[in-house]
């Protein structure tokens, strides 16, 4: 008998990735099941979902079921000046899936790299991403973003809070009209909302996309970023299904630098999410730089039930 038609996809998908992330030098981190309820409801917001099942211990503590991974590890991880921990983890968390009613268990399969981040080690947390899509299904996209990029290009200009909120919230939507809409409000000089609208409408294959950045935003260190990321997945013929994609959701408080979405064929929402989060680390006091992501392997359920790769 093989092992395939003894183990449900999910459980296959989870071995290959756990397999993927320890031949690359990550170490299994195990956790308890549950923390202290303040770790997750200061920082609700960085959550898949706000709701969270809590309980009193034995000690009067309010405690609750994990819902994440990334916070726990934070918590837990103490690290000598120019040390760098690379884990990865299977753990099951305790939250509401997207379009459903009720709290489930939830296998999440993931890695995170905390302390000194360089410049390659983004880089091949990009790499074992993409590669983790392709272990999924031989159909997997990875949409790329740098909020570095976004940052600094609000920032230049002359927008209230609320303004920069708003087109932060029509850039995910893609819809370039708002922005413009926006810019026009907010008194812009046509040159301005021009290469704020460009974030909106730069998109496609990685190595397609970067010469259109470098003419709308010249050679600064956010686009280098991009641009040496590129060339590190062509070296490793990964470019395929990647692309640039300044519409990649996210919570722009916690993240910073590149951040990624991975999708499969036959599935509406993303099945994997990461990217750089420095600013939680430094909200929860860590002096230190952290990039990761977690695979969502619930959503392999739906794929099967629509008959999709698995």
């Amino acid at each position: 008998m093989k092992i395939e038609d003894i183990l449900s996809a999910e459980e296959l998908v989870s071995l290959r990735l756990r397999a993927l992330y320890a031949e690359n030098g990550y170490s299994l981190y195990k956790m308890s099941k549950f923390e202290e309820y303040d770790l997750y409801a200061s920082n609700k917001d960085f959550l898949e979902s706000e709701r969270i099942i809590t309980f009193t211990d034995t000690t009067g503590k309010l405690m609750a079921l994990k819902p994440d991974v990334t916070l726990s590890i934070i918590k837990n991880t103490d690290l000598s000046p120019g040390e760098v921990k690379k884990v990865y983890y299977n753990e099951n968390v305790y939250r509401v899936p997207k379009n459903s009613p009720a709290f489930r268990e939830i296998t999440q399969t993931g890695l995170e790299c905390i302390g000194r981040v360089t410049p390659e080690l983004i880089s091949e947390v990009v790499r074992l991403a993409s590669q983790s899509l392709s272990e999924i299904s031989g159909s997997g996209v990875l949409d790329v973003s740098h909020y570095g990029l976004i940052g600094e290009t609000l920032d230049s200009v002359s927008l209230s809070a609320d303004a920069k909120k708003r087109i932060f919230e029509a850039l995910c939507a893609k819809n370039a009209h708002e922005i413009k809409s926006i810019c026009e409000k907010e008194g812009l000089s046509a040159s301005e909302t021009e290469k704020t609208v460009a974030l909106s409408a730069i998109y496609g294959p990685a190595g397609e996309a970067i010469p259109a950045l470098i003419k709308v935003f010249g050679e600064n260190k956010n686009v280098l970023e991009l641009k040496d990321l590129v060339s590190y997945l062509k070296k490793e013929e990964l470019t395929n299904g990647v692309n640039i994609d300044f519409s990649v959701p996210g919570n722009i408080k916690y993240y910073n630098g590149i951040v990624f979405k991975g999708y499969v064929k036959g599935l509406p929402n993303y099945v994997l999410s990461g990217g750089q989060y420095d600013r939680l680390l430094t909200r929860l006091k860590k002096n230190v730089k952290a990039i990761g992501f977690a695979v969502y392997l619930d959503a392999l359920e739906q794929l099967e039930t629509a008959g999709g790769e698995g």
